[in-house]
């Protein structure tokens, strides 16, 4: 394994008017029902940062902890990079609300929510940012209530020798069977663990095979809006295709598994999700996975004055 992510190869060009605009390079890995590699570009076996995408894993390392959650709606919660919409924030309130806690207890920054309504909606009603509105709240607060469940103590909890993150750490290795060889600080202050593509699709294939504790995967699946947003690329291909666990992480990542067919994750350089979309449907494609919601996820359009005048299309 390399000493870190070298970056990766031209995957999709976007096509205005007939030329070529420009590019996206990345890198991705496919790998088959029984965890082969079936497809690759790029460099998928060095470390880089799976970011959000690491969410689900994380969240099997909370249950190991202890952390029980009588809701799957609230494990799917734990799991997403919510949007700040009334169905994720009101959610957060309310576990907190259960544990004793207050917003004041989450250690990610304030943030305005990701959905432009809803950040409308906040800045109409005179708001401004909060903690509970920053799209990794979930998480925070399952870390938090996993440290009670734990016997843990609650300050600190964000740091890397805190016992709730060496246990997440161990966690995240053990479901993508890869040593943690690169730590940072992620946008909501956690520790970020750094993983190759091909352990991140290992990952997300063995959340849905039955390897590993499934049910973050299973609550993921049940609840998609609460995993990103209404009407998002995650949660449309989780309710159109059945099975399919989806979850994206910032600076273009993607990682996505379907039972009995096999996984893919995605880096794209310039961190883009608009880039990942053709490339991630070729990639299904190669094993066996289609459908009109891919086909969908695929088209992404060049507009010109309002009208369409071309679009973004894998190179692989």
């Amino acid at each position: 394994m390399g000493k870190f992510y070298e970056g990766g190869v031209r995957l999709a060009e976007v096509v205005r008017s007939g030329f070529p605009e420009g590019y996206h390079h990345g890198s991705v890995v496919v790998l088959d029902a029984t965890g082969t590699a079936v497809a690759t570009a790029g460099d998928v076996e060095s470390p880089m940062f799976p970011r959000s995408s690491n969410k689900p894993m994380q969240a099997v390392g909370m249950l190991r902890a202890g952390l029980r959650l009588g809701d799957p709606a609230d494990l799917a919660l734990v799991c997403a990079s919510h949007w700040g919409q009334d169905i994720h924030v009101d959610r957060v309130a309310a576990l907190l609300w259960k544990a004793g806690l207050d917003e004041s207890a989450l250690g990610c920054p304030p943030d305005m929510p990701l959905d432009p309504a809803a950040a409308a909606d906040v800045i109409r009603a005179g708001g401004g940012p909060s903690r509970i509105q920053m799209n990794c709240s979930g998480k925070h607060t399952g870390m938090l209530l996993t440290c009670q469940a734990a016997g843990w103590p609650i300050e600190g909890y964000l740091q890397p020798e805190h016992p709730l993150q060496k246990a997440l750490a161990a966690a995240v290795a053990d479901v993508a069977g890869e040593e943690i060889v690169a730590t940072a600080v992620d946008g909501c202050g956690a520790p970020l663990l750094g993983l190759s593509l091909t352990a991140l699709a290992r990952g997300f294939l063995r959340l849905v095979d039955g390897t590993v504790e499934a049910s973050p995967a299973d609550a993921m699946r049940a609840h998609p809006d609460l995993v990103s947003g209404r009407d998002t690329t995650e949660s449309n291909l989780m309710r159109a295709i059945p099975g399919m666990l989806v979850k994206a992480g910032a600076e273009g990542v993607m990682a996505v598994a379907v039972p009995g067919a096999g996984a893919v994750a995605i880096k794209m350089d310039d961190g883009a999700h608009r880039g990942n979309r053709p490339v991630l449907v070729s990639a299904l494609r190669r094993i066996g996975v289609t459908g009109a919601a891919l086909e969908e996820t695929a088209d992404v359009p060049i507009l010109g004055g309002g009208a369409r005048v071309g679009e973004l299309r894998s190179l692989w």
